[in-house]
């Protein structure tokens, strides 16, 4: 019996929950205790294949700005400058952005979000 537990029927509340079973279950999945629920997120995305174009854009429908890391695609560079026209189109269309940050990572935006790409001088 842990700490909680002994808590629980001191104060007369408990009701046999084991904590550790209920911080692992599904409906806490996405719970992050730690802050306070935003808005918007910074996703990374480790970019595999044709099939994580759906997962990237389902994230800019939700608002959410994609930090993408092409490295594992950039062996197969056809397949990779073919994902990135796809994914250029679609941010195009929806009002986003994308740009390359680095050799290996890729920044793509939702609507009405846009990078600047000059630095001033």
């Amino acid at each position: 019996m842990g700490l909680f537990d002994k808590l629980g029927k001191g104060l007369g509340n408990y009701n046999g929950i084991n904590v550790e079973e209920y911080m692992n279950s599904a409906e806490m999945k996405d719970v992050d205790l730690m802050n306070e629920p935003a808005d918007f997120y910074v996703k990374p995305v480790l970019l595999k294949d044709e099939n994580d174009v759906n997962v990237i854009e389902g994230e800019l429908n939700k608002k959410n700005i994609v930090l993408l890391n092409v490295t594992e695609l950039s062996k197969r560079p056809n397949t990779l400058k073919k994902i990135v026209e796809t994914l250029k189109d679609y941010v195009e269309k929806t009002g986003g952005d994308i740009a390359m940050i680095s050799a290996d990572r890729m920044l793509l935006t939702p609507s009405k979000v846009k990078i600047v790409k000059s630095k001033k001088g």
